[in-house]
């Protein structure tokens, strides 16, 4: 299995391991990431699937990035976190995984990650000037009037329920 692999092959580069349902969850130090990545992708998990992000707003560091990778021939799946602070950027694997370009796009957007060597990294969702970033737990819930002071009022005052 690509567990064991890694382990032999870059000692203390898992932190931590859980699977459920057959799918395998590596925590990677961050130190390591580029190590585990390059040697993933040589065992044949050459399909980036997905790059997300977690906020434990409360947790130091304060947030995961989740890259999920599929292996074509096998179908064997592995999830790979490595855990991040605030301003805290880790390396972009665009070179490695072209599909990671708006990922990564999207994650810095969401989440205000930064990915080091990203050829375009900017706003994806967001308009370019916006000065927040919206999956972040502590955005207000109700948009916030200091991201959105050129409309005048926030929209959520006036939202109505479907039962309405």
């Amino acid at each position: 299995m690509i567990i064991e692999h890694i382990e032999e092959q870059l000692p203390g580069a898992i932190l931590d391991r859980h699977a459920f349902r057959g799918d395998q969850t590596l925590v990677i130090a961050r130190e390591r990431f580029e190590e585990v990545v390059n040697l993933v992708y040589m065992e044949g998990l050459q399909l980036l699937l997905d790059i997300t992000a977690v906020d434990w707003f409360q947790r130091d560091p304060r947030f995961d990035v989740v890259y999920h990778l599929l292996n074509l021939a096998n179908q064997e799946r592995l999830r790979l976190k490595v855990r991040v602070n605030e301003q805290e950027a880790l390396p972009s694997l665009v070179s490695r995984y072209k599909a990671a370009d708006w990922f990564e796009r999207e994650v810095f957007d969401m989440f205000g990650i930064p990915f080091e060597g990203h050829p375009r990294l900017e706003r994806l969702l967001m308009w370019r000037d916006f000065p927040g970033y919206p999956l972040r737990k502590d955005f207000p819930l109700d948009g916030g009037d200091s991201f959105c002071g050129d409309v005048g009022v926030s929209f959520a005052a006036h939202a109505k329920s479907l039962n309405d």
